[in-house]
């Protein structure tokens, strides 16, 4: 008599399961947002331990588990810590929840999560606004981007755009100065003065931006590499442009 066997169970998909963020900096921030939508939390005992050090857990139903479970879910590569939060994506803004606006950092066509948790988490640190993406070409939300965004994915507003021409028309209208990056430019890029509000605009490595990007950009400018090394990784360059960004500004 044969026995019945029941068919593997299928890999776990971050591109189209459920969210799951992880790692203790991302999930302390994901718990302290009071607009994010908690469904489960799986930790260890020691990594418990070290949540409620940081913070309140609240009122999200808590599973007890163990590393080696959490790299079964979550893929071995996943540095969790020894924990996991099941949520909802994180809820998106729009352009009129954002006033003022003084500095937001556009991306047109950027769908690698680990550089636009990178960007989020830069963005986060030299004081932006928002981050401004397109609904097509970015990356859904998954535990590697808000684990490369270190928590920022929680404390920066994220804008998705249908058009991110019209975008850039609205940006211009409410007084934003539209900076473009781009390798092939004939100006660098140098420390600006003064607290012009501004939208710095990045593009995809290998494609950069796209033509009708490119002309609704008020300036155009490069990032000179006087290494051997003539690019960079495009969150290494939105550190750079950031910092040249704000370095005049009054605090």
């Amino acid at each position: 008599m044969s026995r019945n066997k029941f068919p593997p169970k299928p890999k776990y998909d971050p591109d189209t399961g459920p969210v799951y963020l992880y790692g203790l900096h991302t999930v302390r921030a994901a718990l302290d947002n009071p607009a994010r939508v908690k469904k489960a939390l799986l930790a260890t005992p020691n990594a418990l331990n070290r949540l409620r050090e940081s913070g309140e857990i609240g009122a999200v139903p808590l599973s007890e588990t163990t590393p080696k479970e959490l790299d079964r879910l979550l893929g071995s590569d996943a540095v969790h810590q020894g924990v996991a939060l099941e949520v909802d994506p994180v809820s998106r803004f729009g352009l009129d929840d954002i006033d003022p606006l003084r500095l937001v950092v556009v991306l047109d066509q950027i769908t690698d999560p680990h550089n636009v948790g990178a960007i989020l988490r830069t963005a986060c640190a030299f004081g932006a606004d928002a981050v401004i993406t397109t609904a097509r070409h970015s990356p859904r939300e998954t535990g590697v981007m808000a684990k490369a965004a270190s928590g920022a994915l929680d404390m920066i507003p994220m804008i998705e755009v249908r058009n991110l021409g019209d975008t850039l028309e609205i940006l211009k209208r409410r007084n934003m100065l539209v900076l473009g990056f781009d390798s092939d430019s004939e100006a660098p890029l140098k420390p600006r003065q003064g607290d012009t509000p501004l939208a710095v605009v990045l593009g995809a490595e290998g494609k950069g931006l796209r033509q009708r990007t490119r002309d609704l950009c008020d300036e155009m400018v490069r990032l000179d590499m006087p290494g051997p090394i003539k690019s960079l990784n495009v969150s290494n360059a939105a550190a750079i442009a950031l910092f040249a960004a704000t370095a005049g500004r009054q605090p």
